[in-house]
């Protein structure tokens, strides 16, 4: 895989203008490139940082053709957009990126099957779209599983965790609108993430191993590095997804591990993700700078270097209202505020990022600042 190389002023779309479009711009940015948005929010967070805002519909067939022309090269902040028409648009324009991953990810059960094809660990699983499906999940997965839409849903919505049988009258509901996966509910000792970049001639580089926490299935903290030993195992199992997956840029490949130490492939996001968030301040390169370089066919740092550990903390609606008048008296936050106009209790706001040599008191100081809103 090669393709050639942008020099400083190109310009860069992006379809999606969320806080993972904004900090893309910035990178983008600082490497001498102007960015043009597409969203369909007048006021999204990356409009404020781009050149130029196209506000239309993702799935705007003439918004969408005006940014390929406009722009000499086109990336995404997020997976949710239409397969068939990213493919139109690959067809026509430079995308990296391609449309595979985007048409394989955004279905559940074509990821697992995948996953499962590639001979990476993964949790078992079943398609689910019938109530005697139902029930065989029950009897084969055992209680507790969890159900999961098979398309759409993110920060745990289109979920349900089924701890018994009084909860498949639930389930029954979920199916008959849309079709679903079950999985075998895991005992879990940890989450953690590898954040990898693959670029020009095939380079790959890998981010350190992140240990997540996830509250209410939205992340709630990184860590970084991870307490695990788990790292070099994880870039192994990267390893045999991108031999079937085509990847360009920035994505984040999500891992359980259980009780037992045993490490499975969870999910996998193709595009930066939360957890990575840290890279900005933490890293000799944040995951943006290395997507950017990455797109626009520029050369990888062979390795990411861990400036100091860190931990990253979410702020959600509710985080800021409790911690902004504190932002002014801790200097030692690095505090991102993504812009957004409406705040909600639950919707990704922000994020803090401290740096730290010791990571378990920074962890419990940050922890003692957020119980008020999330304990």
């Amino acid at each position: 895989m090669n393709f050639s190389n942008l020099s400083f002023g190109a310009t860069i779309g992006i379809i999606g203008g969320g806080q993972l479009g904004k900090m893309m711009a910035q990178s983008a940015q600082q490497m001498g490139y102007k960015v043009i948005v597409l969203d369909p929010d007048t006021e999204c967070p990356c409009q404020y940082v781009a050149h130029q805002l196209i506000n239309a519909n993702y799935n705007d067939e003439d918004a969408l053709n005006r940014l390929g022309q406009l722009s000499d090269v086109i990336t995404y902040e997020f997976e949710n957009i239409s397969a068939p028409q990213l493919k139109e648009l690959v067809a026509k324009y430079n995308i990296p990126q391609g449309y595979q991953a985007i048409e394989l990810l955004q279905d559940r059960l074509s990821e697992k099957q995948t996953l499962k094809e590639c001979g990476t660990q993964i949790v078992p699983f079943l398609s689910v779209t019938s109530s005697d499906e139902l029930i065989e999940a029950s009897e084969v997965l055992g209680y507790p599983f969890i159900v999961k839409t098979r398309f759409g849903g993110y920060d745990g919505k289109g979920q349900i965790l089924v701890k018994d049988a009084s909860y498949l009258a639930e389930v029954e509901q979920l199916i008959t609108h849309q079709e679903c996966v079950a999985e075998q509910f895991l005992n879990l000792e940890k989450e953690v993430s590898l954040t990898v970049t693959i670029g020009n001639d095939n380079q790959i580089t890998y981010f350190p191993l992140q240990e997540n926490e996830h509250r209410d299935q939205i992340l709630f903290k990184t860590v970084v590095p991870a307490r695990s030993d788990k790292e070099q195992e994880a870039r192994k199992e990267v390893q045999k997804i991108i031999k079937q997956i085509h990847f360009v840029g920035t994505f984040t490949v999500e891992f359980f591990i259980d009780k037992q130490n045993h490490l499975f492939v969870n999910e996998i996001a193709p595009r930066p993700h939360n957890s990575g968030h840290y890279s900005i301040e933490a890293c000799n390169y944040s995951q943006f700078d290395t997507h950017i370089l990455a797109i626009t066919g520029q050369k990888l740092p062979d390795d990411i270097e861990l400036l100091q550990p860190a931990v990253m903390m979410n702020l959600l609606g509710k985080d800021l209202d409790l911690l902004e008048t504190e932002f002014a008296h801790q200097p030692t936050w690095h505090v991102h505020i993504y812009g957004k106009t409406e705040r909600k209790a639950a919707r990704k706001m922000g994020h803090i990022t401290v740096l730290t040599t010791d990571l378990a008191a920074t962890e419990q100081q940050m922890l003692n600042h957020f119980e008020g809103s999330n304990n």
